[in-house]
């Protein structure tokens, strides 16, 4: 066995061997998890002198406990919700039968019939494409994130994943079309009609874009996700994505891609995500609407309770995304009444799809914490982390 100069175990397989003892009223799942030194050196995570032990995950609290990793519900109601309490650097990509669903798909999609996109609107000629020529257009597009605008508490905060997308880029079938002048932008468009009435939510699932922002984010019409086609709860046979915007903007079941002028009204869907994608009211017009950009956002994904010399010790494990830059410095605080203190340990080489840190916690009393995370630089939005959104609470039993 290797020894580092704090005495604690560095070898991969000495760490690995350390072991499970289940405990406290919060332990769960821990079995998923593997605590392999994936991100930084043992003498990094504890500094006690001695090898540490692992003891579980304690749970966060306050939080819904709607069923993670399998659909539930139907149609508009439909969801599935991500279990993001294993995340690490070396599995960063969420399977896709693990990948969050806001909307399954409609009981009235006929997935006999061939399917085709029309390219319309303010054209000077319309293009209608079918399955099999967008096929042949396919490249691989990369690695993104994607999250639900209504991604809260009350979802476990579990409306997140990554995926491996392929598809066809939208400025590649732009080109497709002659636009007329007076084209400014362009709504894409979904099949979205349903055999029942949602108790929450409203049909109509369309985003309007600027050609510009199409063209700068990148944003495809995704064929394929980690390597397979898509399913149909996730967009089959054609769904958008627009890297670095929250889902509502990425429309499932595409049929039609349309220019329109820059009054547009906007859809139904722009409407009903008006709040949650940070807008000013509910504006009437298509260009009066914010880009539905992620901000810059932080939160833990569990709490890993370790035995150390003896003592209890705690160790936190988050992710970082959103933003169009990477951070500089990243704070933690477990209590209003705390001070804010740097994240020890954060890796972050890019804002999409999502990055890891880890932080060493000593409570200095049982009870209740609330964990929140800021970015300390001015510069960077942080609208929705800075207003306490995502807030974690975790209850302490053992200190």
């Amino acid at each position: 066995m290797v020894m580092t100069k704090t005495g604690i175990a560095s070898t991969r397989r000495e760490f690995l061997r350390s072991s499970l003892l289940l405990g406290g009223p919060y332990l769960t799942g821990f079995n998923k998890i593997r605590f392999a030194n994936y991100l930084f050196e043992a003498d990094d995570f504890f500094r006690f002198g001695t090898k540490p032990t692992n003891l579980g995950v304690v749970g966060f609290v306050g939080e819904d406990r709607a069923p993670l990793d399998k659909p539930f519900n139907e149609e508009l109601d439909g969801r599935l919700y991500t279990d993001l309490s294993d995340l690490t650097p070396a599995k960063p990509v969420t399977p896709t039968e693990q990948f969050y669903v806001r909307t399954r798909c409609s009981k009235l999609f006929d997935y006999g019939k061939p399917w085709t996109v029309k390219i319309a609107g303010l054209v000077k000629e319309p293009v209608v494409l079918t399955s099999d020529r967008l096929d042949g257009m396919v490249v691989p597009t990369g690695v993104h994130l994607m999250e639900c605008a209504g991604n809260t508490r009350a979802t476990r905060f579990a409306m997140l994943s990554v995926a491996d997308w392929a598809g066809v880029p939208i400025s590649e079938l732009l080109k497709l079309v002659r636009i007329r002048p007076h084209a400014a932008r362009v709504m894409i468009s979904g099949f979205d009609r349903y055999l029942t009435k949602s108790r929450a939510s409203v049909s109509g699932a369309a985003w309007i874009f600027t050609i510009q922002e199409l063209s700068s984010l990148r944003a495809f019409l995704a064929m394929k996700m980690n390597g397979k086609p898509l399913t149909p709860d996730h967009g089959a046979p054609v769904r958008l994505v627009v890297p670095g915007w929250y889902g509502c903007a990425c429309i499932k079941w595409v049929n039609e891609i349309a220019f329109v002028v820059d009054e547009v009204e906007v859809p139904s869907q722009m409407r009903e995500f008006a709040a949650r994608t940070q807008q000013l009211g509910v504006p009437k017009l298509a260009r009066e609407y914010q880009p539905a950009t992620i901000d810059q956002v932080a939160m833990p994904v569990r709490i890993e309770k370790w035995l150390v010399g003896g003592r209890i010790r705690y160790r936190v494990a988050g992710i970082l995304w959103g933003g169009s830059r990477p951070i500089n410095v990243l704070e933690i605080r477990f209590n209003p009444d705390e001070d804010y203190v740097r994240v020890e340990n954060v890796q972050q080489t890019s804002n999409d799809p999502w990055s890891f840190w880890l932080h060493d916690w000593t409570p200095t009393h049982t009870g209740t914490y609330l964990i929140r995370l800021r970015v300390k630089d001015p510069l960077v939005p942080t609208r929705r982390l800075d207003s306490g959104h995502y807030v974690r609470s975790v209850e302490i039993t053992e200190i």
